[in-house]
């Protein structure tokens, strides 16, 4: 079954970046803006796992501190995270709780991203700094159909799925304390032990 990313907006009124991931590689990229839109690709589609670039969980001192320890070990590892419950980005956490909990209730598995470090651990640049690039890069690791004038929306929600995509195949670490919620991104080393290893396999089979 597919893999959906998920590029979470904190309000309605703004996209939501989507993509559904298959094991192929084949991807579709769309963009959404309702609850009920994302919703409906969960039960058309039913991903076997949704990969969301969004806070799924508060603090567990929440009131006293705005960043769970998952935000802060990303921080002290140089990626720039910004606190939870503060300002758009609290919007964001109760949105991407919300969604959490009714994707769980169609029986998909539901896992928190960040696709900024993903990029930076894959060496791909940022969609700020080169759109063009990310996408070219996107492509270049494997993921085929993906539209060259991809918004910047749509490509961190196929950063998205390509992170749940490593996840499931044992290539992701969980970063954090799971009793208050975990970021996933990439192992250290992923382009020398998958990469490299999918193109030799590749190569044999010629």
């Amino acid at each position: 079954m597919p893999i959906l990313g998920v590029d979470l907006a904190a309000s309605q009124r703004r996209a939501t970046g989507l993509c559904l991931l298959h094991e192929d590689m084949r991807c579709k990229t769309w963009l959404v803006h309702l609850d009920e839109e994302i919703l409906q690709a969960v039960t058309e589609h039913r991903p076997t796992l949704a990969a969301v670039d969004a806070p799924l969980s508060l603090p567990s001192m929440s009131g006293v501190s705005h960043f769970r320890a998952c935000d802060l070990e990303l921080r002290r590892r140089g990626f720039r995270i910004l606190p939870v419950t503060l300002g758009p980005m609290r919007m964001l956490t109760e949105r991407g709780i919300r969604m959490r909990g009714e994707m769980e209730r169609h029986g998909v598995e539901v896992i928190e991203v960040f696709p900024g470090a993903t990029q930076d651990i894959l060496g791909l640049p940022r969609k700020g700094r080169d759109l063009r690039m990310l996408v070219k890069g996107l492509r270049r690791m494997g993921l085929r159909c993906l539209n060259n004038l991809a918004t910047g929306d749509e490509a961190d929600a196929a950063t998205c799925a390509l992170t749940g995509l490593l996840y499931l195949k044992g290539y992701a670490d969980q970063v954090g304390e799971p009793s208050e919620g975990v970021i996933v991104i990439p192992k250290r080393g992923v382009i020398d032990t998958y990469w490299l290893g999918t193109s030799l396999r590749r190569r044999s089979l010629r």
